[in-house]
């Protein structure tokens, strides 16, 4: 016998074919109870494990998934990395994670890597709005799910949140409780996300009759620097903002240390409202007001579109749009003006 025990071992020791061992493993056949017991015991013996990437390729599948996150240090696509890892596993997937750092070189790289390694489907939250890397995995039988970008994909479902309206709802919020000075750091201006999010901040403004300030629109990146940066920038000015709206709960942090040094107080000098709802948000101190998005939801949704997809293995779809609400988060980082 080989150092590693393979099927001809088992059937060897168990008195049966290699076939038999085969449908006993696969399941493809009845084997009948003797047989089944023999096997079992010359298994169990061995310490024999069959070869899941071999039989799920024999089957045209690998029960892998394919995630590809633009930054993995960011705790929002941690949190969703998380949930689909979870719900991948319970249903019987491993995940196989590719950190593309933004960089869509490395996306399209992590691609071609994806589809050589024969995955099932992938589910991408995109560096960009550029999609012909990913059109060509989806005219190639890839299943592809595309979470929180709005792009043009055919053969592909998409899971979004309602963006526009999170961040209508977070500046009717700052105006509701008196501000009229409000201002907003937004994110990488390409991605859907950041230019909606803005977009319904823009509109909550016009609606109340506030003009909006250029100087108050400050350009930011979705990292804790760029909230840092933001707040400096708008702390030298003259006319200050008593409020500001950060497009992502990472550079509300970096708002909340960028006041700190400035030796101001959130929300003694400045009310502060974020975007995610990540863990994080709720254990600083203030505890920070932000829009959540449904992270489990939308996790849970994309496994159940890309696994249906796979056991269904059809080729034609109709192609899923789906928008999820934001709700609001009321903690501890906003106050009412003047009081």
């Amino acid at each position: 016998m080989t150092s590693t025990p393979t099927i001809i071992d088992v059937a060897r020791l168990a008195g049966v074919s290699t076939t038999t061992v085969s449908h006993f493993i696969n399941g493809t056949r009845y084997v009948s109870d003797d047989l089944r017991d023999r096997v079992e015991k010359a298994i169990a013996e061995l310490g024999y494990r069959p070869n899941s990437m071999a039989r799920g390729l024999r089957k045209g599948e690998s029960k892998t998934i394919g995630l590809i996150v633009p930054d993995n240090s960011n705790p929002f696509f941690a949190e969703i990395l998380r949930s689909i890892e979870n719900i991948g596993y319970s249903n019987g997937y491993s995940v196989i994670l590719c950190n593309s750092d933004g960089d869509i070189a490395k996306e399209i790289a992590y691609t071609e890597l994806l589809f050589a390694k024969q995955v099932d489907g992938i589910v991408f939250i995109t560096t960009n709005n550029s999609c012909e890397h990913l059109q060509q995995l989806s005219d190639n039988g890839i299943p592809i799910i595309v979470i929180d970008r709005d792009i043009p994909l055919k053969g592909t479902d998409v899971l979004l949140v309602d963006n526009f309206q999170g961040g209508y709802e977070a500046t009717r919020y700052l105006i509701g409780l008196g501000h009229t000075r409000i201002a907003c750091i937004t994110g990488p201006s390409l991605l859907t996300p950041s230019a909606e999010r803005v977009n319904g901040y823009k509109k909550a403004l016009a609606q109340a009759g506030i003009a909006e300030n250029p100087d108050w629109i400050v350009a930011g990146d979705f990292q804790f620097a760029g909230g840092e940066n933001g707040i400096e920038k708008l702390m030298n000015l003259q006319n200050r903002p008593t409020a500001v709206f950060a497009c992502n709960d990472l550079m509300a942090l970096g708002v909340l240390r960028g006041i700190r040094k400035a030796g101001l107080s959130v929300p003694g000098n400045l009310s502060l409202i974020g975007f995610d709802d990540i863990p994080l948000a709720s254990v600083v101190s203030p505890a920070l007001t932000t829009i959540s998005q449904p992270i489990q939801k939308i996790s849970e949704m994309a496994i159940e579109l890309l696994i249906n997809r796979l056991q269904k293995k059809e080729i034609k779809f109709e192609e899923k749009r789906i928008v999820f609400p934001t709700e609001i988060v009321v903690r501890e980082s906003c106050k009412k003006y003047g009081a």
